[in-house]
């Protein structure tokens, strides 16, 4: 969280540094880890003084969890539209859309996020995994009611869901790995994905 308190509204330049600090650290936690970046590398990224981004954040874990924030709002947010009272396929099939929206747009918060789960959150399970659980689990109950009512096809709803952010995330997390094994491919990823990912979907829920 930001050092700087109070509810005075930061200036502009503040507001300009406090976006800096985030988007320099943002590159180093996805490309070292938050293990692996130091508050030094940050600055110097930033264009600061370490003391100058020690004014707006009292430590690196400050500019994590900050940074773990945002990107979980952003994560969340493409389930949360999942709405019950749509056509079923074709909400989930906008759902995997969105997902790789993010993975196509937002790289860089795909992979910090990865890398944070990956080293098990320390300190910051709880604010992670309880939002989420409760907008997972409220989900969770809108698939078991399409399949109660026989609207989709009879998965496993949690299954579906991890099998949702395997495919669509894999087109950022490991964007390296597509880019060196299929050059020819990587180019337009994202589009062949979508079309390859609602085609399978829709066969598979379709009753």
């Amino acid at each position: 969280m930001a050092r700087m308190a109070g509810t005075k509204p930061k200036t502009r330049i503040q507001r300009k540094n406090t976006e800096q600090i985030l988007g320099a650290a943002l590159d180093a936690f996805a490309q070292h880890g938050s293990s692996g970046a130091s508050i030094n590398m940050i600055a110097k990224a930033a264009g600061l003084t370490t003391p100058n981004l020690l004014y707006y954040f009292e430590s690196k874990d400050a500019i994590r969890r900050e940074l773990l924030a945002r990107t979980l709002q952003l994560w969340m947010a493409p389930l949360n539209m999942l709405s019950p009272h749509g056509e079923p396929v074709d909400e989930i099939c906008e759902y995997i859309r969105r997902k790789l929206d993010i993975s196509k747009n937002f790289p860089k918060e795909s992979k910090f996020f990865a890398n944070e789960i990956l080293s098990g959150l320390p300190q910051s399970k709880s604010e992670i995994f309880e939002p989420l659980k409760e907008l997972y689990n409220a989900k969770i109950a809108v698939l078991e009611e399409w399949i109660r009512a026989g609207r989709i096809a009879p998965v496993d709803p949690h299954h579906l869901l991890y099998s949702i952010w395997a495919t669509t995330q894999h087109y950022a997390d490991f964007d390296v790995q597509i880019e060196e094994i299929a050059p020819d491919k990587a180019k337009d990823r994202f589009a062949d994905a979508e079309a390859f990912l609602l085609e399978m979907y829709r066969k598979l829920l379709t009753v």
